[in-house]
C-alpha cells in the first residue's frame, strides 16, 4: 500500500543541499590559507560584485 507522501512526490529540479555543499567546499578551499584581514577583504569585495543566484 502506497502512502500519501509517495503519491505526491515531485521530481526536484534543484538540489539545494548539494548546491550548499558545493559552495561551502569551494569557499573553504579559497579561504583556507588566508589571514583574517584577507578574509575580511574577500567578503568586502564579494559584497560589491553582482552575483547570479540559482533559480528554478
Amino acid at each position: 500500500m502506497e502512502t500519501k507522501d509517495k503519491k505526491n512526490k515531485k521530481t526536484k529540479n534543484f538540489d539545494a543541499v548539494g548546491f550548499m555543499r558545493e559552495v561551502r567546499d569551494k569557499l573553504s578551499a579559497e579561504l583556507a590559507n588566508l589571514t583574517t584581514e584577507q578574509i575580511l577583504e574577500y567578503f568586502r569585495k564579494l559584497r560589491t560584485e553582482e552575483r547570479i543566484l540559482p533559480s528554478m
